[in-house]
């Protein structure tokens, strides 16, 4: 029992997984937009590395890798229709890996998009 608690416990993250669909605006235009779809706890695993660009400049890129427990709402999730937010940062969803289709665990790698304020 306590293993399983602890399991439990390393997803201490909040994630807001958004989901790209057409709404329509304030004049009835349909257009593309970012609606939050699914929020659930996560475990985030984050790393940096340079990389170096030409004229000797170098570029930061933060990649996270999120954990979250398989829900029939993420069964569907793809890297073209989603993103996520988390920390006041928006990551665009490179891979997802449903670790062996165990319906267990969901293990989402992404990049940092836009780093914004974390509210």
């Amino acid at each position: 029992m306590d293993e399983k608690r602890r399991e439990i416990a390393r997803f201490n993250e909040r994630i807001t997984i958004q989901k790209n669909a057409v709404v329509s605006d304030r004049l009835q235009n349909r257009v593309n937009a970012w609606t939050d779809y699914y929020s659930c706890y996560a475990y985030a695993s984050t790393y940096q590395f340079d990389e170096e660009q030409p004229k000797e400049t170098t570029k930061t890129e933060q990649t996270v890798s999120f954990e979250v427990r398989w829900c029939h709402e993420l069964r569907n999730i793809d890297s073209i229709h989603y993103r996520i937010l988390f920390n006041g940062g928006t990551y665009n969803i490179i891979s997802i890996d449903m670790m062996n289709y165990q319906r267990r665990i969901i293990r989402i790698r992404s990049k940092l998009e836009k780093q914004g304020v974390k509210p």
